[in-house]
């Protein structure tokens, strides 16, 4: 190609650079109800507008759980994890986007050889500059920049997600921490009513008032009852120690001291579910790997045309060290060259169908994270409803327990009952105790569930305010 058309092949180039092959990003469509089912009877909730987005844990009102989850912020392993592969796919975007750039390489050496019998040996000094562009004429290099953009930007709702679990884990296991507390202060408080109970007995088997059955099974009452406050110290430890794994520190240097209070349970704000898809970073970065396997096609359709590199040259070349750098040693090129490969057994239309297939699959998978996540929310909303019937009711029970154990053991220092009645009233007084406490904590890790489901913090001025 002559030197004068040079200008004109650059403007044809630079004209067609314009236009990139492949399809251009659509979001993929989607069936979205118009609200959640399981959200009938909720009521406003508090406004909570001085919430920084995020913080969600702050609505259990528990300073130690702050600081928990500021530690596990800055110090988690798994989070460190993710966001040194969070910075991996930030470099490849830089990488990529440097591909746009001509590239500059230097060149000295010296050399040796022979043409011929007669020549003898020559020695040849070059010093060169080189310097290549390949010109974007068919988008290959821009469909490669769109996928790595969206793999950093699904790397970074990875790093969200990754965030958001570990907050979730770190945040149940501090709760159900605190309800063993009270489980454990209400066991110690029983143990001791039982201690009472056994002086008393012993004292009327003593008197000759009540047969010696009653001290055994009184005895029996209290060892039990002293077996299950031991059993509590383990399952504690263990959610210690997780909890200490979590903050990124060995669990012989971690001490959560017990404490009187049981945290809040929090008014939950809802969200439509157009919201939820724009909120979770899990469905956020699957969408944004539609994206990247979207340009990835485009990638693959561009190896079908010829790439245009404008490339250039320059130097000197010569047999005499003392003249080497002298303008009559000096040598020079420049032009374009178009490759184009002519057959390839079948790998390009191999690798097209490769990318168009992981299109697919990463279609299903977001709409799959979608269905997944309409069924999380569905299931806390509805856990969290019913849950708020049943403590009703538990607490209806859990009064009428308390009420029959006064009135039992009254009638029994009266002696008009037995003992095995008073044994019986106390072990359904007990259950009841637990089982309002356990469910606590069961409402209390659901509310945890229903939130990081929701996608985490929010701002309620754009959410609106729908709560139990």
């Amino acid at each position: 190609m002559r030197f004068n058309h040079l200008p004109t092949v650059l403007a044809v180039s630079l004209a067609l650079t314009g236009c990139a092959i492949g399809p251009d990003y659509a979001r993929p469509t989607l069936d979205t109800p118009a609200a959640f089912k399981q959200m009938q009877g909720w009521t406003q909730a508090a406004p909570a507008d001085a919430l920084a987005r995020g913080e969600w844990w702050k609505l259990y009102e528990d300073a130690d759980l702050n600081s928990l989850v500021e530690r596990l912020n800055v110090s988690n392993q798994n989070l460190a994890a993710s966001e040194a592969q969070y910075r991996q796919a930030r470099a490849l975007v830089r990488g990529a986007r440097a591909a746009f750039y001509p590239k500059l390489s230097g060149s000295t050496g010296v050399s040796r050889g022979s043409q011929g019998a007669d020549e003898g040996v020559i020695k040849t000094y070059d010093l060169g500059l080189n310097a290549a562009w390949e010109l974007d004429v068919w988008g290959k290099l821009r469909r490669s920049l769109e996928s790595s953009k969206a793999g950093f930007e699904a790397s970074a709702a990875d790093l969200a997600a990754v965030k958001l679990s570990l907050q979730s884990e770190l945040v149940q296991n501090y709760l159900q921490l605190r309800v063993m507390d009270e489980q454990q202060r209400l066991l110690d408080a029983t143990v001791s009513a039982y201690e009472r109970s056994l002086k008393l007995t012993e004292n009327q088997y003593n008197a000759g008032i009540v047969p010696k059955s009653d001290v055994t099974q009184a005895l029996t009452q209290l060892r039990s009852t002293q077996a299950q406050a031991v059993d509590l110290k383990w399952q504690r430890a263990q959610l210690e120690h997780a909890i200490a794994v979590l903050i990124g520190v060995p669990p012989s240097e971690l001490t959560i001291a017990s404490r009187s209070e049981l945290p809040a349970l929090p008014q939950v704000p809802g969200a439509v579910p157009s919201q939820l898809l724009e909120r979770r970073p899990d469905i956020a970065a699957a969408e944004r790997r539609v994206m990247a396997a979207n340009a990835e096609i485009g990638v693959a359709k561009a190896a079908w045309y010829p790439d245009l590199t404008i490339s250039a040259s320059g130097g000197y070349r010569g047999s005499s060290f003392a003249d080497w750098i002298e303008l009559p040693n000096r040598v020079w090129s420049l032009g374009p060259q178009l490759a184009l490969t002519l057959f390839d057994g079948g790998t390009r239309s191999a690798e097209l169908e490769r990318t168009e297939a992981a299109y697919d699959q990463t279609v299903a998978q977001y709409r799959q994270s979608v269905l997944d996540s309409f069924r999380e929310v569905e299931n806390y909303l509805v856990q969290l409803s019913v849950m708020a019937q049943e403590a009703d009711i538990q607490q209806q029970a859990l009064d009428a327990s308390r009420e029959s154990l006064r009135l039992v053991e009254n009638q029994y220092r009266a002696g008009t009952v037995d003992y095995n009645s008073v044994v019986n009233v106390q072990a359904t007084a007990l259950s009841n105790e637990r089982t309002a406490l356990n469910l606590l904590g069961s409402r209390l890790t659901a509310s945890v569930q229903l939130i990081a489901a929701l996608g985490g913090g929010w701002d309620v001025a754009q959410l609106g305010t729908q709560s139990q």
